[in-house]
């Protein structure tokens, strides 16, 4: 467990890599909601070419499990804070260069080509980054206090969000609709060298935890004694020996991927297709986020106090109840209450994202615990949010009816439901509440 000095700069830097790291993952969104089917599919229809870009969109996710398992083997077997920086890295490099992309109009074809391929390296990135983040935060932090601590690598997306939409609300507001397709895009995207540095700083600033220095400590005096090990890659031993909690892991953050694509992206295509302005739209989603981003810590606090399962189930069913009342009120067309239809999944989505990052980090141990949750998270997020966007739309295409897409968000809460209710409860207040005296120093951070 971390001093509270080190703690605070652990929640610091895990916070900052994740919003940054997530800054970078939903500019992307934003701007297949407002500009990409211009910019890279300009000869098709205005909502084939969103089909499409949303379909870039969902590339993303296709390669987040892909990074889930290079990043997870070599942060179980080399440090969580090296495979972290290396995924922002990687990260930054990608964005930054999709914002140097040409269009269509300048090379053809090969621009949506070289688009793909860089979306597909910031899925791989991504699906590295959360498992680094989120273990930083909850291997060094105190046992009765690890669902509020580990909200902070939780609360980085949505801060991310609120980010992003800033960036492109000035980038709006500052030109026009045909400078901001001609080039504007593109400022959002070279921002992200901001990310490369904040890796550097990570790399200096913190250390791993004394939980995987220890782990790292008894694999070493075993090879020093000579003592057989058998060695074997730890997202295999995840699967053979935690499968059930890998695909519990994978249903738990189902309808949390799906909900929030389509509040952060569908809604703002959405919006702007029926007249909203696109400053309207993004202020929209700006302010859901900043719901979410208070909620998260509430309800990973509440965790603390009353288990992880009893928080997750309730929140869990009040999102999945959420989502009809959310898309008739999104269908109204009118500004408030399309913002009234943000603020419900902005509450319920972090009351169930909140405690997340330490159910995880209870659900395995220590030797797979990077690659078990990495693999899990991910393979949430590909069948969940990856064509969250691309599915909502062309059910609505198809149907007419924005209730189709609310029926969709219900199918992914129930599946949600079922793995929230079918796992263990990790929490053991016994084994905790132990430690209120010896952790009271680092503990106050959050008081």
């Amino acid at each position: 467990m971390a001093t509270e000095q080190n703690l605070r700069r652990v929640l610091v830097s895990a916070l900052s890599a994740s919003t940054l790291e997530w800054y970078d993952f939903f500019i992307y969104g934003t701007a297949a909601a407002l500009v990409f089917n211009k910019v890279f599919f300009p000869e098709v229809s205005p909502i084939i070419g969103t089909i499409a870009a949303f379909a870039t969109f969902g590339v993303g996710f296709l390669f987040r499990p892909l990074g889930g398992i290079i990043f997870g083997h070599f942060g179980d077997r080399l440090g969580r804070k090296a495979m972290l920086v290396v995924a922002m890295l990687v990260m930054g490099v990608a964005t930054f260069l999709i914002g140097l992309i040409p269009s269509y109009a300048q090379i053809g074809i090969a621009a949506p080509l070289i688009l793909l391929v860089l979306r597909a390296v910031q899925g791989i990135a991504v699906g590295g980054q959360y498992g680094g983040a989120m273990l930083i935060v909850t291997e060094n932090a105190p046992p009765n206090r690890r669902g509020f601590f580990g909200s902070f690598a939780q609360v980085g997306p949505s801060l991310a969000v609120i980010l992003s939409n800033i960036v492109f609300l000035v980038v709006v507001a500052s030109m026009s609709a045909e400078a901001l397709q001609s080039w504007g895009w593109r400022i959002p995207f070279l921002l992200s060298a901001i990310v490369v540095g904040l890796g550097l700083y990570i790399q200096i600033t913190i250390e791993d935890s004394d939980e995987f220095k220890q782990l790292q400590a008894r694999a070493a005096e075993q090879k020093s004694e000579d003592v057989p090990v058998r060695p074997s890659s730890p997202i295999v031993t995840a699967l053979r020996e935690h499968p059930r909690e890998v695909l519990q892991a994978g249903g738990m953050i189902l309808v949390i991927q799906v909900y929030y694509y389509i509040v952060t992206v569908f809604l703002v295509s959405f919006a702007t297709e029926e007249g909203v302005p696109k400053s309207t739209a993004l202020w929209i989603v700006l302010v859901s986020s900043a719901v979410t981003v208070v909620s998260i810590p509430i309800f990973a606090l509440l965790s603390d106090k009353v288990g992880r399962k009893r928080v997750l189930v309730v929140a869990a069913i009040a999102t999945t109840a959420s989502a009809f009342p959310f898309v008739l009120l999104l269908g109204t067309g009118s500004v408030w209450l399309m913002l009234l239809a943000g603020l419900l999944p902005g509450v319920t989505l972090g009351a169930l994202y909140g405690p997340m990052a330490a159910f995880y980090y209870e659900m395995f141990p220590a030797e797979v615990r990077y690659s078990g949750a990495s693999l899990g998270y991910q393979v949430g997020a590909v069948l969940g949010g990856g064509f969250a966007p691309l599915i909502a739309t062309s059910l609505f295409a198809w149907t007419g009816t924005v209730l189709s897409v609310g029926a969709y968000v219900t199918v992914a809460g129930l599946l949600s439901i079922w793995a929230i209710a079918s796992a263990r409860e990790t929490y053991q207040p016994a084994a905790t509440s132990q430690l209120e005296e010896k952790t009271v120093g680092v503990s106050s951070i959050g008081s």
